[in-house]
């Protein structure tokens, strides 16, 4: 990862509050483990340290995944799509993905969801 240079992040394209989306992936399997977000500053550390850092929205601060949880994301490679406004990280997952304690956030069907709030 630290190929990269860090200082050229401002070649994706940022939205109006400079974050990009990032989808990350197991690299083993190819699931889809989260989708969270990323600005400047988290993708550089990523970048420079190899560990995941993501930007959280709700606390208004970075997210290194795995600080309070040990459960830490190395990121093994990073895509950009044709736009260059989203991300694809393909990533080395030690232990669960979701906050709820899943492999992955992505385990409830929608018609479970829906008929939850029928």
């Amino acid at each position: 990862m630290n190929s990269i240079n860090a200082l050229r992040v401002d070649a994706l394209k940022w939205d109006e509050h400079g974050l990009i989306t990032a989808v990350v992936q197991d690299a083993s399997n190819g699931a889809v483990l989260m989708v969270a977000w990323m600005n400047a500053a988290s993708v550089a550390e990523t970048l420079a340290t190899g560990r995941v850092c993501y930007w959280s929205r709700s606390r208004q601060q970075l997210w290194r995944k795995g600080e309070s949880s040990g459960h830490t994301i190395v990121a093994k490679d990073i895509q950009t799509d044709c736009d260059g406004d989203t991300l694809l990280l393909s990533v080395d997952p030690a232990g669960a993905a979701c906050h709820t304690g899943a492999a992955s956030c992505f385990f409830r069907s929608l018609e479970e969801v829906l008929n939850d709030h029928a």
